[in-house]
């Protein structure tokens, strides 16, 4: 499987970039914002849902080492995640655009358990890239259903 490379510029875009890394695993330590560069950005190890076949019997699948940042943040703010707990490991569940005043706006990350990240941008500019390395995962990810919702 090639290497992934995506380029987000806007709400439409990021959506795509969000089912990439749905289900990515981060580490508290792996995550950083740099207020003089006003960039935001982390390594996850994220789970290669494209890698899947429509339609095969879900397995094992494939988690590939990946890169993400977002350029032209203003403020990051963190809610629910312990950042001195470094070695703390992440659930990525969601990456949402609230739009503010056009182009600006509000990036959400959303992190199973409630934690997440709001950045405040003054438009959407955000690089996902695989870093090369990619291992067979331990499992494939699953999702409780509420059955009222099915």
């Amino acid at each position: 499987m090639s290497e992934l490379k995506l380029l987000a510029m806007d709400a439409e875009d990021l959506e795509v970039v969000s089912a990439y890394t749905q289900d990515a695993v981060v580490r508290v330590g792996d995550m950083g914002f740099v207020p003089a560069d006003r960039r935001f950005a982390f390594l996850m190890n994220r789970y290669a849902w494209e890698g899947e076949k429509p339609g095969s019997r879900p397995g094992k699948g494939e988690r590939h080492r990946a890169a993400m940042h977002f350029d032209r943040v203003l403020s990051a703010k963190v809610s629910g995640i312990d950042q001195n707990a470094k070695d703390g490991v992440l659930n990525l569940l969601s990456i949402t655009f609230d739009e503010g005043e056009a182009p600006a706006g509000t990036v959400l990350l959303s992190f199973a358990g409630g934690g997440t990240v709001q950045l405040e941008v003054e438009c959407i500019e955000a690089r996902l890239q695989d870093l090369g390395a990619a291992w067979r995962a331990k499992g494939r990810p699953a999702h409780d259903i509420d059955q009222k919702d099915a």
